[in-house]
């Protein structure tokens, strides 16, 4: 924890690595449980995991599918572990806000990008389908609607932290900051991916700057919102632990899960 007189604002550098810490949360769940695990328990021989894809020697609509649904069931334990706030520190439950934000936003936001783009996870889910329009129509309009819920309910579980004043200067630096954070965190490790350059531009920072993209509008939206005087919550101190922790694990994902992870059998 940090030293000396207590700061009454957030410290800059202990929500970067907060933010670090839940962005690489997010993509190993989403690439390693979600798509990972799926491809070795149907089979796959080879699989190469990195931080914009995972490459596999099989490929099915659950394999395709599952990286969202995780997030999306991750996205709802870390509902639950907020619904006794009171437990936490500031910057854990920050920390729990945003790996629940990250997860939401991802999977909601993919189902908006695949049906719009025509590529990505659930472009490969309802590949051959038909009418083949229809279901493409049927994504963007279920990501359409399941993003802005998402937004809001993000919105909801940020609310305590609104600030006393009403220019919304705390939350604009509570959801402004995680979002450029993941997006140079998934740009450099993306840089090293062995997939090549394309998914860099065509998946790592459409899905890490696109999904995220609520979080811009989140200062905004909750303009003329009141802060909850019995749910208050106060400022994030320094932490060292958390700046250490973040740390290690962005060298670790930059520099090993963006070279990417090799199993064969």
């Amino acid at each position: 924890m940090s030293s000396g007189v207590a700061s009454t604002k957030d410290d800059r550098f202990t929500l970067i690595a907060i933010s670090a810490l839940a962005c690489i949360l997010q993509d190993v769940l989403h690439e390693g449980l979600g798509h990972g695990v799926t491809a070795w328990l149907s089979g796959a021989h080879h699989l190469t995991m990195s931080t914009v894809a995972l490459q596999s020697d099989i490929e099915t609509r659950w394999i395709a599918a599952n990286g969202t649904l995780v997030n999306l069931i991750f996205a709802a334990l870390f509902w639950l572990l907020l619904r006794k706030p009171q437990r936490y520190r500031p910057a854990t439950r920050y920390f729990l806000v945003l790996a629940m934000t990250g997860n939401l936003f991802t999977g909601t936001g993919y189902f908006l990008f695949s049906g719009v783009a025509n590529f990505g996870d659930w472009e490969a889910v309802i590949r051959g389908l038909q009418p083949y329009w229809l279901w493409r129509l049927g994504l963007i309009v279920l990501g359409a609607i399941s993003y802005y819920a998402s937004m809001l309910l993000v919105a909801t579980e940020l609310k305590p932290f609104l600030g006393p004043d009403k220019g919304g200067h705390r939350i604009r630096g509570l959801s402004w900051t995680p979002y450029f954070t993941d997006g140079i965190l998934a740009g450099v490790a993306g840089l090293l991916n062995p997939a090549g350059l394309f998914y860099v531009i065509a998946s790592a920072l459409p899905s890490t700057l696109g999904a995220n993209a609520g979080l811009l509008s989140l200062p905004s939206l909750m303009r003329k919102w009141k802060q909850s005087s019995g749910d208050a919550v106060g400022p994030i101190q320094r932490s060292v632990a958390w700046i250490a922790a973040g740390a290690a694990a962005s060298l670790l994902f930059i520099f090993v899960l963006g070279r990417g992870l090799t199993w064969s059998r």
